[in-house]
């Protein structure tokens, strides 16, 4: 009677992955999108690239982003300040002064600074790894030197999760034999079809992984974004808020003896050089004098704190045949900073007549034995040292930058081939406002955060210290902005097997403000304690008074020209010649490369340091297996500001032209067998000076650049566990460019253990440097001090860390 109709049967949509399906699947590294006009394959690019997805990150062991750059191929990162402030460069580019010179690090493409050494704010400062991130990608060379702005040497890349993926997870973390508790959290997927999001971020507290008296690390980090999805393309809103605290290690003293050429470093009495730190529980609130004359005070428990706010946006579409890209992003970036800097040493007993001349007393001057004499000097502590500190403090009103990169793309067919065109603006804005004292103090040496201030008392008991500050003396202000405007474009034609590009970047800049700092004849006297006695240190307040307008403009041209043969499925070789340019930053500001009256260049070439680069290699990948061999040579010429011991051995900064040269090798592989894989990378450099006002540097090899550095990451896993190590390690090097005082080469052992109980569980167990090694970054004597201490950077000792992480 009733006709019953018939239903076509509708095809269901793909299941999608979740988190837990994520993280026990490997990342597909097979292509890159980093410092290219467009994703490729590896095989078919003619650069230098590396990619660490995020489960590897966390198996490091310290997911701060200094450790975690050491183990890219290519970069000598000096992670010896903690999680912050560290020292980054590539293939033998020389690091003259501090920070990430010739290197950009971006999160999702775009620049975190434009600009990688500004003093004591180096890009790590704003940046965090958490679980936002899918991956870490880097280019070395090549095509970087044209694809973005002030990054010669290279791009490395924070690529975040976007919600692909349904689901997330949270993890608590806590150290076992250090003072550390953290909660890390991620959660993406889709609201519909063509919406999607992501959202994540961690908090922590605790003192950290050296012994420093007080809670250093206090803060956290959110971030988030939007997708929608269309044909042909996606629009993205993307946001981060970062509100964090970490303590800065700076140098230490460390007991070294021997030669030159064969010393031998270890721990002083009463001192650990991998656990301990200057940085101390009883060096507390300090007052100071402001550039504008106010006095105020500040705390260096503060520690370095990073205040960001950024929104941007990114979109991808086609416009008849073309893809049109635009990315955008604001950051609003601010804080503070404090930390004490040792710049010299000195024996207890002779510390009055080292430091005015003339007989005294001294006495703590802070701490729980605050104002008792130090009746025993010369065996204070078991060492008889006195560290004379520089209390650097700076206040940043804004680091502010802006970013556009707007790119234009078209595929044309041409002679059987395959032409790809892009065209491309970057136009970007960085400012670099903040005050900084830098404030002259004494403390005695002892670890366990028990480290106090120290004052000289005169013969007849008037203070020459006061509360253990010997000068307020330097008072400086920066307030300047950098516009960058850099029209670019590209070409490569691909016929066959055979790939061939180029690329060109033209790079103008202008630079605008002006910068403060104070004279001899403007000091103050002020009665800071209010006892109606000026000390001598309460006359020493520096007040800015010279004002130092910034004005000039600068250009340069960068080009890349490439070539890459695919010679069969799993080969691949390329050559690739590039020159490109670093413009000056922050550092060359108040030196003699400003004119004080005009605020110009006094040599318009001190505008940008050029790079030239050439580099050839070859690639091979195959299912587990992968491996690439790559020769590089490079030339730069560079104008900086170098920390380094002064004449009579107390550190001060100079300013330094030179020229370098470096030729080597680099290797990255894998191999996977069952259970069983293994990554590692060497990279071997012979650098040499070829240019310095001293004759005597020519032919040296640059400061702390060692023969080779390298990393190995072996792993075995099941599905119940995964048991591995990450091995990072340096040959020898020299201290400075004189080459005389040698610092050892060493390999620090991260091991790790993850064991999944159960479905979506995972407790795991981490050790950093699980062999105790003395792993030294930074020596600042140029020669084997005759007291048999200096001062000297390390990596933390042995550290161990538990975690449980729940996906849901």
């Amino acid at each position: 009677m009733f006709a019953t109709p018939s239903f076509a049967q509708a095809q269901q949509a793909p299941a999608r992955q979740t988190a837990w399906e994520a993280s026990r699947t490997r990342a597909n590294d097979d292509v890159v999108v980093t410092g290219v006009a467009k994703a490729r394959d590896r095989l078919d690019s003619a650069t230098s690239t590396s990619s660490i997805d995020d489960v590897d990150v966390l198996r490091i062991g310290n997911t701060s982003i200094n450790a975690i750059f050491r183990t890219i191929p290519g970069i000598r990162a000096e992670a010896g300040s903690g999680e912050t402030l560290g020292n980054y460069t590539i293939r033998g580019l020389p690091m003259v002064s501090t920070g990430a010179k010739y290197l950009q690090f971006q999160e999702d493409g775009l620049p975190v600074l434009q600009i990688g050494d500004i003093v004591a704010f180096t890009p790590d400062h704003f940046m965090r790894f958490d679980f936002n991130v899918a991956q870490i990608e880097s280019i070395r060379g090549g095509s970087a030197s044209t694809f973005a702005s002030n990054a010669p040497g290279g791009v490395i890349n924070l690529i975040s999760n976007t919600g692909e993926v349904e689901g997330g997870s949270v993890q608590v973390s806590t150290g076992l034999d250090y003072d550390s508790q953290r909660v890390d959290f991620s959660y993406g997927g889709h609201l519909s079809d063509t919406l999607r999001f992501h959202v994540g971020g961690f908090y922590r507290e605790g003192e950290g992984v050296r012994d420093i008296g007080f809670e250093g690390h206090r803060g956290g980090q959110l971030r988030f974004n939007v997708t929608k999805d269309f044909d042909g393309g996606f629009f993205r809103i993307e946001g981060k808020l970062l509100d964090d605290r970490v303590p800065i290690y700076q140098s230490a003293p460390i007991a070294v003896s021997g030669t030159n050429d064969d010393p031998s470093y270890g721990d002083l009495p009463g001192f650990s050089i991998r656990e301990g730190s200057l940085t101390s529980r009883n060096i507390g609130v300090i007052p100071y004098m402001t550039p504008d004359g106010t006095v105020a005070e500040t705390d260096i428990q503060d520690g370095s704190h990073a205040l960001v706010r950024s929104i941007g946006f990114q979109t991808r579409f086609n416009l008849g045949d073309w893809t049109i890209t635009e990315h955008m992003r604001f950051s609003d970036q601010s804080g503070d900073q404090f930390f004490n800097f040792p710049v010299g040493l000195a024996p207890a007993a002779s510390l009055p007549l080292a430091f005015g001349g003339r007989s005294g007393t001294i006495a703590y001057a802070s701490g729980p034995q605050r104002g008792q004499a130090i009746t025993n000097p010369a065996s204070l502590n078991g060492n008889g040292v006195i560290a004379v500190t520089s209390l650097v403090n700076s206040q940043v009103d804004s680091l502010n930058n802006f970013t556009n990169d707007l790119r234009a793309s078209r595929v044309w067919a041409v002679g059987g081939g395959d032409l790809t065109t892009t065209f491309g603006v970057y136009n970007a804005t960085q400012d670099i406002a903040f005050d900084r004292q830098q404030i002259t103090a004494f403390q005695d040496v002892v670890d366990g955060g028990n480290s106090a201030l120290v004052d000289i008392i005169n013969t007849d008991g008037t203070r020459r210290t006061q509360d253990g500050v010997y000068s307020w003396a330097t008072n400086a202000r920066t307030d300047v902005e950098y516009r960058i405007l850099a029209p670019y474009a590209s070409l490569n034609y691909r016929i066959g097997r055979l790939a061939l590009g180029g690329s060109v970047r033209f790079e103008t800049g202008e630079v605008r403000g002006e910068t403060f700092g104070n004279t001899p004849t403007s000091s103050r006297a002020i009665d800071i304690n209010g006892d109606g006695v000026l000390s001598e240190a309460e006359q020493t307040f520096g007040q800015t008074s010279s004002r130092i307008p910034v004005n000039y403009d600068y250009d340069y041209t960068s080009y890349s020209i490439s070539a890459n043969y695919r010679l069969s499925q799993s080969y691949s070789t390329f050559a690739r010649y590039s020159s490109g340019g670093r413009a000056a930053g922050e550092r060359i500001l108040r030196t003699t490369a400003i004119n004080p009256a005009t605020g110009g260049l006094t040599n318009t070439d001190i505008s940008y340091d050029p790079v030239d680069q050439a580099e050839v290699g070859v690639k091979f990948r195959t299912p587990g297996l992968f491996a690439n061999v790559t020769g590089f040579w490079a030339e730069v010429g560079e104008t900086n500001q170098q920390l380094r011991p002064d004449a009579n051995g107390q550190t001060a900064f100079f300013l330094v032209t030179q020229g370098y040269e470096a030729i080597g090798a680099e290797f990255e592989g894998g191999i996977q067998r069952g259970p069983f894989s293994l990554t590692g990378s060497a990279t071997l450099t012979s650098a040499e000076i070829t240019e310095a006002a001293d004759p005597a540097l020519i032919g040296n090899t640059p400061r702390r650049q060692a023969d080779m550095i390298f990393a190995m990451m072996p792993q075995y896993e099941t599905n119940l566990f995964t048991v591995g190590a990450s091995l990072v390690g340096t040959t020898e090097s020299f201290s400075q460019d004189v080459n005389q005082l040698v610092m050892p080469g060493y390999t620090t052992v991260n091991a790790f253990l993850e064991v999944r109980p159960m479905e979506r569980v995972v407790v795991s167990l981490y050790a950093t440097n699980l062999l105790d090694e003395i792993a030294l970054t930074e020596v600042s004597a140029p020669t084997l001090p005759a007291t048999g201490v200096a001062l000297a950077r390390a990596l933390p000792g042995r550290n161990i860390s538990a975690s449980l992480r729940l996906f849901f």
